[in-house]
């Protein structure tokens, strides 16, 4: 059933992304903080981790590396990539968390532009989809500011001031306007997409501001982010997306993503240090984060080859 539904948003996926945003803000009158939380954390380790399952498939396909060969390397490289990250999250977990920012921010741009074929150089559509993606990450921030100060300090010890989040907001504004500008003359599709693209915008600051941080980030990242993802992917592994090959997906990343729950889980319940348990959840988060984003900026390109 599940399946089904899914199925069917992704045909129209920005139209049900829009409606279930504000299904997504209904919720939040209905649950409290701590129960949005738990939801956004389940939505998060769910859907959210489902859609990074894939990356052995999709290194397969635009790769000649045997299976097995292939495997065998990219196991250890995700098992290598963790352990670091788990490293960096606990000894330096200042500079992990911003690697994990920069990470995502290029990896939520490319993702929501990617498809919308701008036609302009690499190097300026790689510096757009950076800054777009900062962006969303920096509003979400700045209408969260105490709980992103209470959050940075228990994973860092550090207290940051507000008017940091919003100064850095205020730059990057500007960086992204002077961008748009140049893209905007060089590129039709841009041109024709900015209104929509800003009507999104001020969707994002409407969730971001109703909902707490992790209900906020929930909502962008399942519904706007993972799902398109989950599309893209689809349709480059099998060719065009249907019921079946939708299915088919599913079935090959289930097991990789069973595998990371269970993991998560019996390391939760092992670890009763708070600190180490934010720095096991963050690092396997960002661990999942900074292969996938190579590995989707790899794929992006291979279909533009392809295409």
């Amino acid at each position: 059933i599940l399946l089904v539904i899914l199925h069917f948003i992704m045909k129209k996926i920005y139209n049900f992304s829009i409606i279930l945003s504000f299904v997504g803000l209904w919720v939040t009158s209905i649950f409290s903080g701590n129960t949005e939380i738990i939801l956004g954390f389940f939505l998060i380790f769910s859907f959210g981790i489902l859609h990074g399952s894939n990356d052995l498939l999709l290194i397969h396909t635009f790769s000649n590396i045997p299976s097995r060969l292939m495997f065998l390397k990219i196991l250890g490289l995700y098992i290598a990539i963790i352990l670091l990250a788990v490293m960096l999250f606990y000894f330096i977990p200042s500079i992990a968390l911003i690697l994990f920012v920069l990470f995502s921010a290029f990896h939520f741009g490319e993702q929501h532009w990617e498809s919308k074929q701008l036609n302009i150089s690499s190097t300026l559509s790689q510096f757009f989809y950076f800054f777009y993606g900062l962006l969303v990450l920096q509003i979400l921030f700045v209408l969260n500011a105490d709980d992103v100060i209470l959050t940075i300090a228990s994973i860092t010890t550090y207290s940051i001031p507000e008017t940091l989040i919003s100064t850095i907001l205020n730059l990057n504004i500007i960086v992204l306007l002077v961008l748009s500008v140049v893209i905007y003359r060089k590129s039709e599709n841009f041109r024709n997409s900015v209104a929509l693209e800003t009507f999104y915008l001020l969707i994002f600051c409407i969730i971001f501001k109703v909902s707490t941080l992790i209900w906020g980030f929930t909502i962008y990242f399942i519904l706007w982010h993972s799902i398109p993802s989950l599309y893209d992917q689809i349709k480059f592994i099998y060719g065009d997306y249907t019921k079946q090959n939708c299915l088919n997906y599913f079935r090959n990343a289930f097991p990789y993503w069973l595998v990371s729950i269970i993991g998560i889980i019996v390391v939760y319940n092992i670890i009763k240090d708070e600190r180490i348990v934010n720095a096991i959840l963050f690092s396997f988060i960002a661990a999942i984060t900074f292969p996938h984003a190579l590995v989707m900026s790899n794929m992006f390109s291979k279909y533009k080859k392809r295409t």
